[in-house]
């Protein structure tokens, strides 16, 4: 077992951390939280327009969540403290494997694993996939639960400033899936088969949750 693999407590302590702001600060609308599975390994793939994704997932997922999160964001006071809530260091720019090792034995010990599958922040439409999420989904075996963060961002808004305060944010969980086709096969052709299945999931589950909340397709901003 590896030691330095961030437990549940830690991951339990920033959801509680996450509720408090998140609650505090805006009005999130929760949709198919229940969807998720109550226990063993799942992942969880989030649209990503603006940095507070993350907490608004976290804040509202029914199960504490250990995201991978860039490197960059490990700086200074929030390096122990992201640590601490059993967040993970991810090098987005190089074959990470200590992060590929360590978000995978979070999988195996039943954990929820968060990915922002486009890697960075976008217009927030699944439209530009890494491999990346299809690979941790081939390998763990662990259902995706696509989730749709709508209202983070808003036209016309710098996109480094905040929602607006008491600002309606949606999250909307949609049904569980395998990325695999059943085989347990990881080669090329086979994540590059699994990606293209993920990406129909993921863009058809925000439409849907466009559909249900009322949002205009088009960036969130």
């Amino acid at each position: 077992m590896n030691e330095s693999t961030p437990g549940p407590r830690g991951a339990a302590a920033g959801r509680r951390v996450a509720a408090g702001l998140v609650y505090g600060l805006w009005r999130p609308r929760v949709l198919g939280a229940w969807r998720v599975p109550a226990s063993g390994p799942v992942i969880l793939a989030v649209n990503h327009t603006h940095n507070v994704d993350g907490p608004l997932l976290m804040g509202t997922a029914p199960r504490p969540v250990h995201f991978l999160i860039k490197k960059e964001a490990f700086t200074g006071p929030l390096d122990p403290f992201l640590r601490s809530i059993g967040q993970l260091r991810v090098d987005r720019d190089a074959v990470d494997r200590s992060a590929i090792g360590t978000a995978l034995e979070v999988l195996r010990r039943g954990g929820v694993l968060g990915i922002f599958p486009e890697g960075t922040r976008g217009a927030g439409d699944f439209t530009s996939l890494r491999s990346g999420l299809a690979y941790f989904a081939v390998r763990s075996g662990a259902p995706v639960v696509p989730v749709a963060v709508l209202g983070s961002g808003r036209r016309g808004r710098v996109i480094g400033a905040l929602p607006p305060l008491r600002a309606r944010v949606d999250v909307v969980f949609g049904p569980p899936f395998e990325a695999g086709d059943g085989s347990g096969r990881r080669t090329r052709t086979a994540l590059a088969a699994a990606t293209a299945r993920v990406q129909g999931r993921l863009t058809g589950h925000l439409a849907e949750a466009r559909r249900l909340t009322g949002r205009p397709a088009g960036r969130e901003e």
